[in-house]
């Protein structure tokens, strides 16, 4: 091969791995479409059977012992209303747990995709960045449903509860990008994804003031609502939907808050595969 030959394969190289490089995280989230396609039917029915069932169940069937509206800072709405935030806020989180935790170890580990997308042009940066993307559009369908059905449902009296959409999405950001940091972190899986699942995921759903209030948790037990980013997301999802009184400043904190931990999990994931991937 002559000097020229060599040079013009090298220029035809450095060409082609432009558009890799400036748009290399939208080429991996398309490939997470593409993989996604083939659980669409298991999302499609969880996203509609999800909120049917559990809309029936708790704000309808449960809201039935319910003896009197439930009372939050002198506002007092129907068991259904209070409810349906937290469940909406609840399927983002959960929907961001699993696609943050075993498709990450998947890309990692059981079927390393993401060793071969380090060896091209795309960085580790855009690999961790086109997750988010996907995961997040999947995030947003789940959640759109889920509030289509609480529409039908009559649980969204307020004229901002479609905003409640969007902290629901940050929401599920704000603990999926936190799992996706640990879980980049795991050389192999010996149950802690398992764990994570039943005794932080399962928890925090139970703890976070969704189906009652945190306040009437014990004291000694409020502080896993403070810290859960369902608690917060509940919170913001219930002054949007049914305008649920509170002061300015903790609205403030509850979007602060979350935008915080989703720019923490970001870049920690960032970083992890980054070291993980340039080996």
């Amino acid at each position: 091969m002559t000097t020229t030959t060599r040079r013009a394969n090298a220029a035809r190289a450095l060409i082609a791995a432009r558009a890799p490089r400036r748009w290399g995280a939208w080429y991996v989230a398309e490939h997470r479409f593409r993989g996604m396609k083939a659980y669409t039917q298991t999302v499609i029915a969880t996203g509609i059977g999800s909120p049917l069932m559990y809309l029936f169940a708790m704000g309808v069937g449960l809201a039935s012992l319910v003896d009197a509206n439930v009372e939050q800072n002198g506002l007092a709405v129907s068991y259904l209303v209070f409810v349906a935030p937290a469940l909406l806020a609840m399927a983002a989180f959960e929907a961001a747990a699993e696609e943050f935790s075993y498709p990450i170890m998947l890309g990692f580990k059981w079927n390393p995709i993401f060793t071969g997308m380090g060896a091209s042009p795309v960085t580790p940066g855009q690999i961790i960045d086109g997750q988010v993307i996907a995961v997040t559009v999947r995030i947003a369908v789940t959640s759109g449903l889920y509030y289509l059905f609480m529409l039908l449902f009559g649980a969204v009296p307020g004229e901002l509860g479609w905003l409640s959409l969007f902290t629901a999405v940050l929401t599920g950001l704000a603990f999926g990008t936190l799992l996706m940091a640990y879980v980049a972190t795991l050389e192999n899986d010996s149950g802690q994804i398992a764990m994570v699942m039943r005794f932080l995921v399962l928890p925090l759903t139970l703890f976070s003031g969704t189906v009652f209030p945190l306040t009437q948790l014990p004291w000694f037990l409020q502080w896993i609502g403070w810290l859960s980013p369902l608690w917060h997301g509940t919170e913001l999802g219930r002054v949007l939907s049914y305008g649920h009184h509170e002061p300015i400043w903790l609205t403030i904190i509850h979007m602060a808050y979350l935008l915080l931990l989703t720019v923490i999990g970001w870049m920690l994931a960032r970083r992890v595969a980054a070291r993980r991937l340039n080996r």
